[in-house]
């Protein structure tokens, strides 16, 4: 009888992302790629075998278009009343961290899977974070940088 290869856990590395002047959803395809481990040649979609990544910057993301005034995000707290709606505008000024994760959750797989890749992102305002003891490796996205066109 054969035997189903299952790759081990192999330690995931630590990658650092600036998004200054890159748009919301390349960069949150990406980071869902990283954080699944889809670049990785011993990739299992069962498993979280992907990378942790740490976006920096988060308040300089770009939305295209009219989505600034457009797109809407809401929340429910539960009780009657308690349906909170803001736009993107608004969004970014108070907390971008969670317009960062609201994208990319949304492309991770739903349940037990999705839930355990939460923790893999970790997104700051500013440039600074506390991960440095992991040597986290800088990582450039070309293809996710917003382009004006004149």
């Amino acid at each position: 009888m054969f035997k189903t290869y299952l790759p081990q856990r192999t330690e995931a590395n630590w990658v650092v992302i600036d998004a200054t002047g890159l748009t919301l959803g390349r960069l949150a395809t990406s980071i869902a790629t990283l954080i699944r481990g889809k670049h990785k040649p011993d990739y299992t979609p069962q498993l979280a075998n992907g990378d942790f990544v740490i976006v920096l910057n988060a308040e300089k993301v770009v939305l295209t278009g009219g989505k600034l005034d457009t797109k809407v995000y809401t929340r429910y707290s539960g009780y009657q009343g308690g349906l909170k709606k803001e736009t993107a505008r608004v969004a970014i000024e108070k907390h971008p961290e969670r317009m960062i994760e609201h994208a990319v959750f949304g492309m991770l797989p739903k349940g037990r899977l999705g839930r355990s890749l939460h923790t893999h992102l970790k997104v700051f305002r500013g440039e600074n974070h506390p991960h440095a003891a992991q040597k986290p490796v800088k990582l450039e996205l070309p293809h996710a940088k917003y382009e004006v066109k004149e």
